[in-house]
């Protein structure tokens, strides 16, 4: 009994077990062991199969060491009283990929798998416990290796956008005026104060629009609107107010001035005006060179003059990363500029077309990206995948209609290899008639893959599933997308075939815990992170965004939306979501050093050369991925028990 006394002692005092309830810990007593360790004695080593049991340390300290392939051994952690380890394996049947030792004699409360998993699965406060453990573990030792970086190579960035905030570059306090105030007295508020916007505000005092030097020029002098002593604020001002947060960082405010094409961006606190930043502001606070890209690709008048835009585009993601800017903001900040681009060709275009005699195009279209592009995570001007998507023509006007979308199309698609965007291999582009077409042909050809699913079909939705519109008529896309989530709601088959397709292939860890890479060829001992890890989150997250109706395309923004309608848990989104980023910083990271050795970024990386911490949160990624798959598994498939118990 004295046993069960210590046991019962610890559960009432340790987190997460003195949440439950008596009778559980009542019923936890029996089932549950105290195991001590004499200082210099192994909890287990490295390679040996999993015992199958998490180990919570209750008294002294646990060291955490990983061996490279010469057996010499890094500490990579230690865990004291509270915390716990074995937990990569302790519910699959894979060997420990490091080894415990007990620093100081130690005693641990030990629990068993199935025990284990039942307080997981019936106990919420327990689940998050662990879960929040991990992810703050996981997030730790990402942050540690990415402060270290040096990045020598790129350190010609100056001011760091994403160390700093709004609130230490804004103007305050804010120039206004009313919204009944005259554009004269307007015009005195700029000359006096020597700024070029004056924020308009209404009767509470909040910002109603914004007046710019460009506004009272071409109001007042191009479009002679009205006489300067007659027109009002209200009449000239701009009502496209963007708009941030003072404590957001320098780099939010750049991606608004850009994703907006404006030149002056707000700033509030708690919803009331603060300040106001500039471009020239943002310009002061580092060199133009980045800032300007975007306003070269808008002014551009030829292909010729985009064509080597993408190589600052390049140099812009060497200053992110020099940066240390998290994975979320160099995508949102590369895929804008990327997107930008792609408008700007297509705009050129249909200029093109127009002065050949095609006119205007003949009916709404919408330009659609797919692949990393469509979800915003094109990092690198990697292979094309986009369409067309036009509205229904009569008929008698079809084909002419069609000849002009292909030859658009195939306009666009030149253009973008022109700007360095490699094309589809597997001619997933506008410029293919397949995948440039009438709504009604897309909506159809949706159903046929959803609805039969052949392993073709599978291939296809996989690429076709991060649709997004990126220029024109984005209602043609939205209706295309509700045609999508009828057809996955009517086929649920569909999605377990998807989980099938993805779950097949497992992450490439062996099962005494090492890395599976490459045996022979260019990428020998190498892994490719894309398709080896990342591809499996991507696929994952995609399956769940699908199946709940969720537009949203980015795998971030899928994770947060998911949350919001409770398809996951918060714990296991944010766990996603820090192994995807940590997995992405790692080929942002390799890929950026090809780019400087003047090789391919083809995503592959030698894991051996990476440091011992480098390992373990590869590992700990890898892991993260295994989770997902058993969880889509479960969710999705009919042979998902198998996969669980296998």
């Amino acid at each position: 009994m004295p046993h069960n006394d210590d046991v019962r002692e610890v559960l009432r005092n340790m987190e997460p077990f003195r949440a439950l309830d008596e009778e559980v810990i009542n019923e936890l007593v029996p089932k549950l062991q105290l195991a001590s360790f004499s200082k210099g004695t192994y909890v287990f080593k490295q390679g040996t199969p999993s015992l199958h049991k998490l180990f919570l340390v209750v008294k002294g300290l646990a060291e955490v060491t990983v061996a490279g392939e010469h057996g010499v051994a890094t500490v990579v952690g230690y865990r004291r009283p509270g915390e716990f380890f074995g937990e990569t394996v302790v519910l699959t049947d894979e060997a420990y990929p490091g080894s415990v030792m007990a620093k100081e004699d130690l005693t641990c409360l030990v629990i068993p798998r199935e025990i284990f998993e039942n307080l997981m699965y019936h106990y919420p406060d327990v689940a998050a416990f662990f879960s929040r453990t991990l992810l703050e573990r996981m997030r730790g030792l990402y942050q540690e290796i990415v402060a270290e970086q040096s990045y020598e190579a790129y350190s010609r960035t100056e001011s760091p956008l994403f160390r700093r905030r709004v609130k230490e570059l804004m103007s305050r306090p804010v120039v206004t005026c009313r919204l009944g105030d005259t554009v004269t007295t307007v015009a005195s508020l700029m000359q006096e104060h020597n700024i070029s916007a004056v924020v308009a505000i209404n009767d509470e005092g909040q910002p109603a629009g914004i007046i710019t030097e460009r506004d009272l020029v071409n109001k007042l002098l191009v479009e002679s609107q009205c006489r300067p002593e007659d027109c009002t604020a209200q009449e000239v001002m701009s009502t496209r107010l963007v708009t941030v947060e003072q404590d957001a960082y320098l780099n939010q405010a750049l991606l608004e001035v850009i994703k907006h094409g404006v030149k002056h961006v707000v700033v509030m606190d708690r919803g009331m005006l603060a300040g106001i930043v500039s471009l020239v502001d943002l310009v002061k606070a580092r060199s133009t060179g980045t800032f300007w890209i975007a306003h070269r690709i808008e002014t551009q008048t030829s292909l010729d003059g985009l064509a080597d835009i993408g190589k600052e585009v390049d140099a812009f993601l060497n200053a992110l990363v020099a940066e240390k800017a998290s994975v979320r903001d160099i995508f949102s900040l590369v895929s804008e500029l990327y997107d930008t681009l792609t408008r700007r060709i297509i705009k050129l275009c249909e200029e093109e077309l127009a002065a050949e005699g095609w006119g205007a195009p003949p009916v709404p279209y919408c330009w659609i990206n797919m692949g990393s592009a469509g979800r915003r995570e094109q990092i690198m001007r990697t292979d094309q995948d986009n369409g067309i998507i036009y509205a229904n023509p009569d008929p008698e006007n079809a084909q002419n209609v069609s000849a002009y979308f292909e030859l658009l199309g195939t306009r666009i698609v030149d253009g973008l290899i022109r700007c360095g965007f490699a094309p589809c291999k597997g001619g997933v582009m506008a410029s293919n008639p397949a995948w440039c077409r009438p709504l009604d042909a897309w909506e159809a050809t949706a159903r046929r893959w959803i609805y039969r699913a052949d392993p073709n079909d599978i291939r296809m939705l996989t690429i076709f599933l991060d649709f997004r519109p990126t220029w024109g008529d984005t209602s043609l896309a939205t209706r295309l997308w509700d045609c999508v989530f009828r057809a996955f709601k009517s086929s649920s088959a569909t999605s377990a075939l998807l989980a099938r397709d993805e779950i097949q292939y497992r992450v490439p860890l062996s099962f005494l815990g090492g890395f599976i890479t490459e045996k022979s060829g260019p990428h020998k001992n190498e892994i490719d992170l894309k398709a080896a890890a990342c591809v499996h989150i991507v696929n994952c997250v995609r399956i769940f965004a699908v199946t709940h109706g969720i537009r949203e395309t980015s795998t971030f923004g899928r994770l947060d939306e998911l949350v919001a309608a409770e398809a996951i848990s918060r714990d296991d989104a944010e766990f996603i979501g820090a192994a995807y980023e940590t997995l992405m910083m790692f080929r942002i990271r390799e890929n950026i050093k090809k780019l400087a050795r003047g090789e391919k970024p083809d995503n592959y990386l030698n894991p051996h050369l990476l440091s011992k911490r480098e390992q373990a949160l590869l590992k700990d990624a890898f892991s993260v991925i295994t989770r997902l798959q058993k969880i889509t598994a479960g969710q999705f498939s009919d042979f998902g028990q198998h996969y669980l118990t296998s």
